[in-house]
């Protein structure tokens, strides 16, 4: 594939995704920062075109938005964002961007499967370890029924080491769906997904 015809697969895709809501996880994990934390800020890895990312805006964080995709940002940077609204975007892979100090929320929709297993691994304990008590991460993980399992680059889990992973962590949100259904592409898939809020105690 070109670059040209890559670019113009993401715009395709993006523009299916266009105006959807933002994740109920990521509006899960918002909703229980009561009191907002001083100086609010959110690292959305895998911003997309920013459903997420527009949502934090929102209520008042500053977000550091990465996706490995130019495209996706140039989209969440032309949308119409909160006219107070403090994003930082940044183009670069999941697994190269540090974790901030001072992050109080890392959100992952979709995204922190697609890289390899050790990398997948390593992002997670950085992002443990990164999190302040209080902190939280919101995202989903895939599972080994998922029809995807097979691909490279790709990182899959089975429930017991979902949990293991989530050890120590305050489960706010552990919810285990399993679905045919589409892609964002229109290609038919067998879903097998972990949504996850969990907070750092």
């Amino acid at each position: 594939m070109t670059e040209t015809e890559r670019s113009a697969s993401w715009a395709a895709y993006y523009d299916k995704l266009r105006d959807r809501p933002p994740r109920r996880t990521t509006t899960a994990a918002l909703d229980r920062f009561q009191p907002l934390p001083l100086d609010a800020l959110a690292l959305d890895l895998g911003c997309g075109d920013g459903r997420d990312t527009i949502e934090m805006l929102r209520r008042g964080w500053r977000v550091i938005a990465v996706d490995s995709e130019p495209k996706a940002l140039q989209r969440l940077q032309s949308r119409d964002l909160p006219p107070d609204a403090r994003v930082t975007p940044v183009v670069a892979r999941l697994e190269e961007i540090p974790l901030p100090i001072g992050v109080h929320l890392v959100n992952s929709s979709f995204a922190m499967p697609l890289c390899e297993p050790a990398t997948f691994l390593d992002l997670w304990r950085r992002i443990r370890e990164g999190l302040p008590p209080g902190g939280r991460f919101s995202g989903q993980w895939y599972g080994l029924r998922d029809s995807w399992v097979g691909r490279p680059g790709i990182t899959f889990v089975s429930r017991d080491e979902a949990l293991a992973m989530l050890d120590g962590l305050e489960l706010e949100v552990f919810e285990e769906e399993e679905a045919d259904g589409v892609t964002p592409r229109g290609k038919p898939k067998h879903w097998h997904i972990f949504h996850i809020v969990a907070r750092k105690p």
